[in-house]
């Protein structure tokens, strides 16, 4: 099953680690190197969505309310600051802001989930990690994520961004996964409704009237979490039983 491998602590430990990865990766590449991983970016820009994201959350995710902001602007280099330097800026705001953030506090977010502040300590420390790897991957390096967060990256794919209806591409799917996380001692199964998704119990999964076509995967909880994020092919996993199904498990 889905479930929370860490708190508030936990999240901003792996900000902590994360956050300084992807700036030395960053400082090592050309502004304009190529991010293979998102196609048609440059480090530059990957250095700014990050920086822009960061000063955005930053910008509500403590003010105690639940209307939708605005909408996030894109940020520029210039003059005097380049793209690290608004990075930089924009992580310093966000760990300060998170560490003296209540994760019970009303706080607007995105998915079908309570509005509560804890949701961005959270999102934040998944979309450093990935992002991470994205920029190390332009130097030719590509750390894994470390297991246990990637195994709550893993739910968060399964909890919050599917059941939102962020799937990469739209499709009509129908039958169960099973996700096996061998580094993490972690199962997640989960049943594909068309647009749906649907996060099971174990016992449910093993009803021999249920007729409905099956997968399962097996790999690092890494290796999971970059697949569901379009990072590296199911291919590369160990999968047995209906691949087509792996197309409806695919966010961003």
């Amino acid at each position: 099953m889905s479930r929370l491998q860490g708190s508030k602590d936990f999240w901003i430990g792996a900000l902590r680690t994360e956050g300084p990865a992807f700036a030395a990766a960053v400082a090592e590449a050309p502004p304009e190197t190529p991010v293979l991983s998102c196609p048609g970016w440059t480090v530059n820009d990957l250095t700014l969505h990050m920086a822009g994201l960061y000063h955005w959350v930053s910008s509500f995710a403590g003010s105690g309310q639940t209307s939708q902001p605005p909408r996030r602007e894109k940020l520029e280099a210039g003059p005097g600051v380049n793209a690290l330097q608004l990075w930089q800026q924009g992580y310093d705001r966000v760990m300060t802001l998170f560490d003296g953030l209540d994760p019970e506090a009303p706080a607007w977010n995105w998915a079908p989930q309570p509005k509560k502040a804890g949701f961005w300590p959270r999102r934040m420390a998944h979309e450093t990690a990935v992002h991470r790897w994205d920029a190390q991957l332009a130097i030719a390096a590509g750390d894994p994520v470390e297991a246990k967060l990637a195994a709550d990256g893993v739910s968060e794919v399964l909890d919050t961004w599917l059941p939102a209806g962020r799937r990469h591409v739209p499709g009509d799917w129908h039958g169960v996964v099973q996700l096996c996380a061998t580094d993490a001692a972690q199962d997640w199964y989960l049943r594909l409704r068309g647009e749906g998704v649907a996060l099971l119990d174990t016992a449910t999964i093993f009803d021999h009237d249920d007729h409905h076509a099956r997968a399962q995967v097996s790999g690092t909880a890494s290796d999971l979490l970059l697949a569901l994020w379009g990072r590296v092919s199911f291919e590369t996993l160990d999968v047995v039983g209906d691949r087509t199904l792996l197309d409806g498990l695919r966010t961003g």
